[in-house]
């Protein structure tokens, strides 16, 4: 089992859209996949028409297993379920800095679900928190939306100076550009200057497209009703890579 992160500590960059689409992809690819929302706002489960779940507060998400994965919902995707959030969520923090091994639960929680999935990915909340070095802990790779301007770079190098400071494994980081407009001359600068600078950076990135921000509209991946949209091309050669770097195997 692989679990993959979809986190960005700046909101407003495709996190969401990101998340909801190579989910989609993979579950398209044949592998057995689940979705999990961390984000109390349950964005990725309104984009698939599913409730949140009022019976898994905080407590129960880290300490009960049984009842945890008794809140998974299928999609209408097959082989793709979701774990859909709820309000609770917001105070994840204060409970996860009263538990012991505060920096490892959520990894516990994820592995109690390895025979039943061979990929999770987190739809993460834009902050670092408790729960964020949680997902940094849990995830094999992490994979970050940056939209090619001065404030989301910027978010992005925090990232990996917190990395360095707190001794997490920067190697996980995989950034990709997000909501691109090639008809700026700021967009087209920034992406060449980074991707000197960081050769992590994913193959591909997801232009802005209308066809993306009518997911809210369409309740669906992108991919399920414009597959021939160029971000729905992106999404794919994104995939592709992580599923590479991921050393994601049937």
């Amino acid at each position: 089992m692989k679990i993959l992160a979809c986190y960005s500590n700046k909101g407003g960059v495709g996190k969401t859209a990101t998340s909801v689409n190579l989910a989609y992809v993979s579950a398209l690819n044949g592998y057995r996949t689940l979705l999990c929302d961390l984000d109390p706002q349950g964005a990725s489960g309104f984009y698939f028409r599913i409730k949140p779940s009022k019976k898994l507060p905080k407590l129960t998400f880290f300490d009960d297993v049984g009842k945890l994965v008794a809140a998974i919902r299928g999609s209408d995707y097959e082989n793709l379920d979701l774990l859909p959030a709820n309000l609770t969520y917001r105070d994840f923090d204060i409970f996860l800095s009263r538990m012991k091994n505060k920096r490892s639960r959520l990894k516990k929680a994820l592995q109690a679900m390895e025979s039943d999935y061979q990929v999770i990915i987190l739809d993460c909340p834009p902050n670092i928190s408790l729960l964020s070095e949680n997902v940094f802990k849990a995830a094999d790779k992490i994979v970050v939306p940056v939209i090619p301007t001065t404030l989301s770079v910027r978010t992005l190098q925090q990232l990996y100076t917190f990395f360095k400071d707190n001794n997490y494994q920067d190697k996980k980081i995989l950034p990709f550009f997000s909501m691109v407009q090639q008809s700026k001359n700021l967009h087209r600068e920034t992406m060449a200057a980074l991707q000197k600078e960081y050769k992590s950076l994913l193959k591909g990135y997801i232009p802005f497209s209308s066809d993306v921000e009518k997911m809210g509209v369409h309740r669906a991946p992108v991919l399920a009703y414009a597959g021939k949209d160029k971000a729905s091309v992106a999404y794919r050669t994104i995939w592709s890579d992580i599923e590479k770097k991921a050393k994601i195997k049937k």
